[in-house]
């Protein structure tokens, strides 16, 4: 009897299982709606949109700086990236970020990316520069994708990145 009710065990543990495996079809499926969510993100960067940028980041958001060794609402951040968000809008200056990732775990709700983003700014005076960042990403999607946990890990390397397999970071268009 004790076999019997163990081996009932196993196989309803392996059809769990199997109802929680996800196919290419499932997979595929997440990744193109995150690849249009990160898009969304550096348009609203790149146009200097504030409140399409809040709307992508859920209201109890965390922002962890491994350069900082801090942890903070995501909200405190907004508030303090707001003003270079209306300096692009009004054209002072110029942003692009592109995202590049090394991992990308999750379902059809949770998402858990790894990789990194290249952040560069264009000044009036044409100087440029770019900010490579080592990033975890944690989202959740209620309707739509929202990040809830932005782990700026530490500052990388343009070699590093260009590791990485995915869009070129490329400078915002020209004053």
């Amino acid at each position: 009897m004790k076999k019997i009710g163990m081996m009932f065990v196993v196989v309803a543990g392996i059809a769990v299982i199997g109802l929680t495996q996800k196919t290419p079809a499932d997979v595929s499926a997440r990744i193109k709606e995150l690849d249009s969510y990160w898009a969304e993100v550096s348009r609203c960067v790149r146009e200097g949109d504030f409140a399409g940028y809040k709307a992508t980041c859920h209201p109890d958001g965390v922002i962890v700086s491994g350069t900082s060794q801090k942890a903070y609402p995501l909200a405190q951040a907004l508030a303090r990236w707001e003003p270079d968000f209306a300096n692009t809008k009004s054209g002072k200056v110029k942003g692009n970020v592109v995202f590049r990732f090394s991992q990308r775990l999750g379902d059809a709700t949770t998402a858990h990316e790894t990789g990194m983003f290249c952040y560069t700014t264009l000044k009036p005076d044409g100087t440029s520069s770019n900010d490579y960042i080592h990033l975890e990403a944690l989202l959740l999607k209620r309707g739509t994708w929202q990040i809830m946990m932005e782990y700026q890990k530490s500052r990388g390397t343009e070699d590093e990145w260009k590791k990485l397999l995915t869009p070129p970071c490329t400078p915002p268009r020209g004053h």
